[in-house]
């Protein structure tokens, strides 16, 4: 299906500078399919400058778990200019899906998930909104645990080793639970004040995070006698035989970190005052940003393995290392702001649209918001990052699959089909053009799931490192393991633009709008 509006009835919607709104009073009213938190933001509403979009990136990469990332890949073999370009390479790479789904928020003012009723359907749309909002949840438990592991190691530190030594609860003890629970609630008592909050927030959080990366830079610098034994560190793996292995898992592991981000960048591009704003400011704040930080990272990293005999890939394990009270209190509040300012915004805004989206009469952005941060501790995010390998390899290589196959589809229904025009009023009507059959459009969910079959079935896991078995869940699938989020955006891209098109010439009366 091709047709973009309901036959004869064009969706009464104004056009200005080539930004869509629906006409005033024509707001939808269907509690099964609209709620104030899913409409479309009015023009005079979208206001975000190319500042606040790379402040947003600047605010949302420099963090401990995208540290991780790159000190990651020097604890696994590599040297420095491996590690720094394995992730500027992913990060150009998932730019790419990032601003041609971020297109639809300046232009017609809506999230994420009603983006993807135009493919999916309006019921359909629940699958991908699912999907990303819980991988949304998982990460934002990962990220909180991490954010409250980080202020328990620097107080136990600042407090004379006291908080390490309480008595336990669950294995671990009581003042780290306590941590955990306090960082819980800072951050979705941010989020309760709204969008406009958040942003002013990433504003001035995203310069203060980079001063602190440049802080720990300089001090490992001087432990270390100067930046040579930085750069001097020898990659273990080289550039052959050993490399390549270990260099495409990684890639793909470093795209699907920001996989979930290219699909519901227009949860944040909606608010964006023109297409040029979002496209300068993600090209500006998401590949440039990332590359410093990674080059920050390895740095770093290669200095601690210089002065302690072994790479320390855990920013807050090093910092605490220093005895310098003041030096503590700064990391300790470096942490606090990193880690709220990429929770908020990756992870919390996009499942509260999504959960809305489910049941916007009984879920709004802020109740979407609480059920997030409940099912985040849910998932025990203190398994999923012991160990480099399970955290790049297992769960973001499973992650990037699946979510690149939602990515291609979008990209496919919005650029290839519908040649990004869509009617607006139509994406809140059971009566109008993406209702499909039931609400249900049949070649999305077919081109999801051959798309994540191919993406993940050959998911695979050494001996003793994780849960897939050694040749793969549906082994002659495990070569495509190692390329799961280019394998499945493309599949799903290509099978869901030809049965489009098929279904569009199969039907004689169908036409393009």
């Amino acid at each position: 299906m091709t047709a973009t509006a309901p036959s004869g009835r064009p969706g009464p919607s104004g056009v200005h500078g080539g930004r869509v709104e629906l006409a005033p009073g024509t707001a939808p009213a269907d509690p099964r399919f609209a709620n104030d938190d899913l409409l479309p933001v009015p023009v005079a509403d979208r206001r975000w400058t190319t500042y606040n979009f790379a402040a947003l990136w600047v605010g949302m990469a420099h963090n401990i778990p995208s540290w991780m990332l790159a000190s990651g890949l020097v604890a696994l073999g590599m040297d420095w200019k491996q590690a720094v370009l394995t992730i500027a390479l992913a990060n150009v790479v998932v730019l790419v899906p990032m601003l041609l789904t971020g297109h639809a928020g300046p232009k017609y003012g809506i999230p994420f998930p009603v983006l993807a009723r135009a493919s999916f359907g309006l019921r359909g749309a629940n699958l991908p909104a699912l999907v990303r909002a819980g991988v949304a949840c998982a990460w934002f438990g990962i990220q909180t645990w991490i954010g409250g592991q980080g202020v328990f190691v620097l107080l136990d530190k600042a407090f004379g080793g006291g908080w390490a030594e309480a008595s336990e609860v669950g294995g671990q003890p009581w003042t780290l639970w306590l941590c955990f629970v306090l960082f819980w609630a800072l951050e979705l008592a941010v989020i309760h004040r709204g969008m406009e909050a958040l942003r002013r927030f990433e504003n001035w959080a995203a310069p203060f995070v980079i001063v602190g990366a440049l802080v720990l830079l300089g001090w490992i610098t001087v432990k270390a006698g100067g930046l040579g034994p930085l750069l001097d560190q020898p990659s273990k793996l080289g550039w052959g035989a050993d490399f390549w292995p270990v260099f495409f898992p990684a890639l793909m592991g470093m795209i699907a970190f920001w996989a979930t981000l290219s699909l519901n960048i227009p949860d944040f591009t909606r608010f964006g005052a023109a297409q040029r704003s979002q496209v300068l400011g993600q090209a500006l704040g998401l590949p440039t940003t990332m590359t410093l930080f990674a080059l920050l990272s390895v740095l770093v990293t290669s200095g601690s393995q210089a002065v302690y005999g072994a790479p320390v890939w855990d920013p807050v394990a090093l910092a605490a290392k220093t005895d310098n009270v003041f030096g503590l209190l700064f990391a300790l509040v470096t942490v606090l702001v990193a880690t709220l300012s990429v929770n908020i915004a990756a992870n919390v805004v996009s499942p509260a649209y999504d959960l809305a989206n489910l049941a916007p009469r009984l879920v709004d952005f802020r109740t979407g918001a609480l059920i997030t941060g409940v099912v985040g501790v849910l998932i025990m995010p203190w398994k999923l990052t012991a160990t480099p390998e399970l955290y790049i390899f297992t769960w973001l290589g499973l992650v990037g699959g699946l979510l690149g196959t939602v990515a291609g589809i979008l990209i496919a229904d919005y650029w290839l089909v519908r040649r990004t025009v869509l009617d607006l009023e139509g994406l809140y009507r059971a009566d109008g053009p993406y209702w499909y059959r039931g609400g249900w459009n049949p070649a999305a969910v077919l081109a999801f799931a051959v798309g994540g079959v191919l993406a993940v079935g050959g998911s695979h896991s050494a001996p003793g490192t994780g849960p897939f078995p050694e040749d793969g869940l549906i082994p002659f699938l495990e070569p495509l393991a190692d390329y799961g989020w280019a394998v499945g955006l493309v599949a799903a891209l290509l099978l869901y633009t030809a049965l489009m098109r098929r279904g569009a010439a199969s039907r004689p009366s169908a036409r393009s709008s």
